[in-house]
């Protein structure tokens, strides 16, 4: 690609491409874009004035249809095109596309950055850090020639997991540094580990070519059920309130800058404001028949800390998150100004008048994605999400978001609605108001992209020593190992020796559906990489020939709703449950704790009963104890949310939770190479009595389970080799909590 550089003495470096038609001008020696062609240094090409002066000024200068574009972030779009997980369509398109080669732009995305003006696009998967750079440099060149050359802003969800079955070598890179997910990240109660991910993947970002993520998570998960769990901070608003401000400095700090923003920082869009965690009965708003955040212990208050007393409270000079994601929900009278029951984009309360006033917040507010699409037949297919609004058109929709106080519309690909929009408020308040109200959002989408210095330099070289580098690896291992958690070693059983046998039996997934609504067909394979077990310990097939076995499980599965029960006659809603066997739900209750008068359907699911997919983990710990014949039988437990261990406990010997780890690090604290140090980020229940009793939005309000040692399986709990582990940490975040009655 012919992209030309020119470096500025005590400026930045400009970067363009000679086939956008982009001239470079020279005013006092020294040289800027000539964005818009028109010959002359207009404010907004000066990157010598401040950032909040270029974005009046370029905001002035946009049309509305330009300035609509800009409040467009795209539906879901892979490099290359066509290369993801194929997950719906919407409006007739399908989120991912074919294209010719792998770092081309697909009809789709030409279509929408040219004719829609559509700047902020959203990354899924990527073939590889070379294939990114050039995708997002042939992207880059092509608006970088169009209009007043307006650069994109990519973003991504989270990229960082964590491979099981890979191998980490010292020394070695990767495609990208893995860590522990979300949840694992607060379960090592270090603030700065949370930091240094941010300010490592913020340079790994940068290197693909993405400027803003879609993260950090910092919903309090106060309802053990929601199936979002593992994405979060966990259940305590003060952990997820300094790991939140721990991973926005991280993400946005670009050292020895004046204002911390620079060449290194990554946009945060912290979310789900003002909390998604209390789904009523546990079931998540992406679909239909989770609309509602319900608060029977009014606790309100403590889901706003994360954001109040975390993300907008930053230590570092980048001051706050650069932009806020509302959740789906409609969180059920919240809304002291008008008592409104609408999802949370669309009400005027909870975004103008706490968020930005109250509040005083004053970043992006984009929409989460689809909300304004119309709803489906169906409360379980999933599509739009226009919760609360159902009844308005698509255009009445964005015009309602907009005087909300909604600047950016997530997964909208069509500037049309926008357009529509803006002409509806002009009937209703006059030009001159409708044109401020524009102005007024695209100076702070314009803010993040200037920030950044993407109007000097919107070009990445292929920087495949930048992504996943030997260190970056390793400082991702280093946090894995320090997220696992152990609950259990009865008789001091671990660490193992190396050398020993291992009897590690196979496990059986029935078929399903995935979280998309996509059959799931059924697996039977080892729950580990065989290969690096062997590297530990030797494998045998035979229990009797084991000094030991080690079983591998995971979290009980279940969203709250049941197509089987639809065709039955009945309504759909059935219980999520915490356990492996089957639950039935004695004593759920009578009735929707959201009222009738907000749904036509009756939500309770009391007496009905529910059988996770992975029933066949418990059946599998059974089977395994008795093999073993009592030789000792360890579980590895991937916990993606609070799970009931009082089914199997007290027949194992020990038992490890992880929140995503490449198999090795399991293997290292089970041979002692490293001593655990993870500690629980929320209660696991004693029962599913306490998990229908306790309250969707309060945390630490369960029975936790006691264990044959009698440990108590609370929020800060965890075990080293000494026992218990007491330490700064558990003095700062342990508390003392009083089950309610």
């Amino acid at each position: 690609m012919p992209i030309k550089y020119v470096k500025n003495d005590g400026g930045p470096t400009l970067g363009y491409s000679s086939k956008s038609g982009v001239q470079i001008l020279y005013v006092d020696g020294k040289a800027f874009k000539d964005l818009n062609k028109d010959g002359k240094l207009d404010k907004y090409e000066d990157w010598r004035l401040s950032a909040e002066e270029r974005a009046k000024d370029l905001a002035s200068k946009m049309s509305v249809a330009q300035i609509a574009g800009l409040m467009l972030y795209s539906r879901h779009q892979s490099i290359p095109a066509g290369q993801g997980p194929f997950l719906g369509t919407y409006g007739g398109n399908p989120f991912f596309e074919s294209a010719a080669n792998l770092s081309d732009l697909s009809d789709q995305q030409k279509e929408f950055l040219t004719n829609d003006d559509l700047r902020h696009v959203l990354i899924t998967t990527v073939e590889s850090p070379e294939v990114a750079a050039q995708w997002n440099n042939n992207a880059q060149e092509l608006v970088e020639g169009i209009g007043l050359g307006i650069p994109i802003n990519t973003s991504s969800d989270p990229r960082h997991a964590s491979v099981a079955s890979t191998e980490y070598n010292a020394g070695a890179g990767g495609k990208i540094s893995m860590w522990p997910e979300t949840l694992g990240l607060a379960a090592t109660f270090d603030p700065e580990v949370t930091e240094e991910f941010g300010k490592i993947a913020s340079k790994e970002y940068r290197a693909l070519g993405i400027t803003t993520a879609l993260s950090p998570q910092i919903d309090i998960a106060t309802d053990p059920r929601w199936s979002r769990f593992n994405g979060t901070f966990g259940e305590d608003p003060i952990l997820s309130a300094d790991l939140a401000k721990a991973y926005v400095d991280g993400f946005q700090t670009t050292e020895d800058t004046t204002d911390g923003w620079g060449e290194e920082s990554v946009n945060a869009m912290v979310k789900h404001w003002p909390g998604g965690g209390s789904g009523e009965g546990g079931r998540d708003a992406h679909w239909g028949y989770g609309k509602f955040a319900v608060y029977p212990g009014n606790n309100f208050a403590d889901h706003l800390l994360p954001f109040t007393e975390g993300a907008f409270k930053l230590a570092g000079k980048t001051g706050k998150a650069s932009a806020v994601m509302p959740y789906y929900t409609i969180s059920v009278d919240q809304d002291d100004l008008n008592g409104e029951n609408v999802g949370n984009s669309y009400n005027k309360y909870l975004i103008s008048d706490l968020l930005r006033d109250k509040y005083g917040y004053d970043g992006v507010v984009c929409t989460d994605w689809l909300i304004t699409g119309d709803e489906p037949d169906a409360v379980d297919i999933f599509a739009g999400k226009p919760w609360g609004v159902e009844h308005l058109t698509v255009a009445e929709r964005h015009y309602k978001a907009l005087m909300a106080g909604v600047d950016q519309f997530g997964g909208n690909n069509e500037a049309a609605p926008i357009i529509e929009a803006y002409e509806m408020g002009v009937k209703e308040h006059g030009e001159e108001f409708m044109r401020k109200r524009f102005e007024t959002s695209a100076v702070r989408l314009l803010l993040n992209i200037f920030r950044l210095g993407l109007f000097e330099n919107p070009y990445v070289e292929e920087r495949a020593n930048t992504v996943g580098n030997p260190e970056f690896m390793e400082k991702g291992y280093d946090a894995q190992l320090k997220s696992i958690v152990m609950v259990k070693n009865k008789n001091q059983l671990l660490p193992l020796v190396k050398g020993k046998t291992v009897y590690i039996p196979k496990r059986y997934l029935a078929a399903g559906k995935n979280w998309f609504g996509i059959e799931i067909p059924e697996k039977y394979e080892y729950p580990f990489n065989l290969d690096v077990v062997k590297k530990y310990f030797s494998v045998t097939d035979k229990p009797d020939e084991a000094d030991f076995a080690l079983v591998g499980i995971s979290s009980p599965e279940g969203e709250g709703f049941s197509r089987e029960d639809v065709e039955n006659g009945g309504t759909g809603y059935v219980p999520i449950s915490l356990q492996y066997g089957t639950y039935t739900a004695k004593y759920a209750r009578e009735e929707s704790i959201a009222g009738d008068v907000r749904d036509v359907l009756d939500r309770t699911y009391k007496g009905k009963s529910f059988t996770p997919r992975n029933t066949t983990d418990l059946e599998l710990v059974q089977k395994t104890k008795e093999e073993m014949k009592g030789k000792p039988v360890i579980v590895s437990l991937l916990l993606s949310k609070p799970t009931i261990v009082e089914e199997f406990e007290s027949s194992i010997d020990a038992l490890l939770l992880n929140f995503g780890v490449q198999d090795q690090a399991l293997l290292d604290i089970l041979t002692g190479v490293t001593e655990p140090s993870g500690l629980l980020p929320m209660q696991l229940p004693a029962n599913m009595k306490t998990v229908e009793e306790q309250y969707e939005d309060v945390p630490h309000d369960m029975v936790c389970h006691v264990d044959t040692e009698g440990n108590e399986y609370d929020f800060a709990f965890g075990l080293n080799w000494r026992g218990v582990i007491q330490d700064d940490r558990t003095k700062k975040y342990k508390k003392i909590h009083k089950v309610k009655n």
